[in-house]
């Protein structure tokens, strides 16, 4: 019996030259959906001890230690992320030291694509796609949110200031790539107005 191998959903797609970014897939994110309430003790505390640090209780937040990272999705999920291969250690953590509590905890990482954008000019790139206004102050490192990018129900996540990684369901990666590779193009730079550093 042959074994289940897994493919990234944009495998084989490069990037095309002459873009003002650098884009790229993620391919080996893992990524564990969990689900519980923030005003259970048990929950939190258990959660906690499963990933050695508390889950982020702050809207469109994220907390980090060493390779794992979290998102904050709303007062009931969040979405784990780490390695492929290390995703299955944290899942079997947080199903040990949930168990009994009211939560769920279920690894979805062939479900997503992750498309990561870097380089100055990247929020100029996105604002393209999507009606939030990407150099609000709370547009920081560390910062997410879901939202509508190229009408597709999408989540952004500032990894660092000029790195972004957008998250799309599987089916929809090439559509998402196409269009992050049309609308990156150098040709379509735009400089966006703003502060302006006075005249000499």
């Amino acid at each position: 019996m042959s074994e289940l191998t897994y493919e990234s959903p944009l495998a084989g797609v490069t990037a095309p030259p002459g873009l003002a970014i650098s884009i790229r897939e993620m391919p080996d994110r893992g990524i564990i959906d969990l689900r519980g309430l923030t005003s259970d003790p048990a929950f939190m505390s258990a959660a906690h001890d499963a990933l050695g640090f508390a889950l982020p209780a702050e809207p469109r937040s994220s907390a980090a230690w060493g390779d794992v990272r979290v998102l904050w999705l709303s007062v009931d999920q969040w979405l784990i992320l780490s390695t492929r291969s290390k995703a299955h250690e944290i899942l079997a953590n947080l199903r040990t030291t949930l168990k009994g509590i009211h939560s769920l905890a279920v690894d979805v990482s062939d479900m997503r694509a992750v498309i990561r954008l870097e380089g100055e000019g990247c929020r100029e790139v996105l604002m393209k796609g999507t009606s939030l206004d990407l150099l609000a102050p709370e547009c920081k490192p560390g910062f997410c949110r879901r939202m509508r990018y190229a009408e597709i129900a999408a989540l952004l996540h500032v990894v660092e200031e000029d790195v972004f990684d957008v998250y799309i369901f599987r089916s929809y990666a090439h559509y998402t790539w196409q269009f992050l590779c049309a609308t990156a193009k150098d040709a379509a730079k735009v400089k966006l107005f703003g502060a302006q550093d006075a005249p000499a």
